[in-house]
């Protein structure tokens, strides 16, 4: 479904390119829509970005937070944060969509963007902070021990 990354630009509107692998998908699939939202997991500043899913998945995984207990405080945070940043967006006939200001400057988006493949969702990077990021977790060689017995 969604992998690789992709290396894009925002125009002077927000509107972001989507690649052309994902946007036929997405075309074929869905009608073309989407919605993108924050990524409530990110550690730090640094990790920001935004995370696109397709519509059909969206609202199965909707259905999954609407059916999380809404008496627990950091349940209603996180609903908070994923659901109210959440906003339906189509591409439009050039295949872009449009990233509102609040989410762009969530992320710390610009100018160059990254897409990142997820399987069923992509992510959305600030270019630099991404190249930062994957550095990062290179020079780390983090311990994937917790992958239990994945093998590639």
């Amino acid at each position: 479904m969604f992998r690789g990354t992709h290396r894009h630009s925002l125009d002077g509107k927000g509107r972001l390119s989507v690649p052309a692998r994902f946007r036929d998908w997405l075309a074929s699939h869905c009608d073309g829509q989407l919605v993108v939202t924050i990524d409530p997991f990110s550690q730090t500043q640094e990790e920001r970005c935004l995370v696109a899913y397709p519509l059909p998945h969206w609202e199965a995984l909707e259905q999954r937070v609407a059916g999380l207990p809404g008496n627990n405080p950091a349940v209603r945070r996180f609903q908070r944060l994923f659901i109210g940043h959440s906003e339906e967006l189509r591409l439009d006939a050039q295949a872009r969509i449009l990233l509102s200001p609040g989410l762009r400057q969530f992320a710390g988006l610009e100018k160059d963007v990254v897409l990142v493949g997820q399987i069923e969702k992509f992510e959305i990077w600030d270019a630099a902070r991404w190249d930062a990021s994957q550095e990062n977790w290179l020079a780390a060689r983090e311990d994937f021990s917790s992958l239990g017995d994945l093998v590639l």
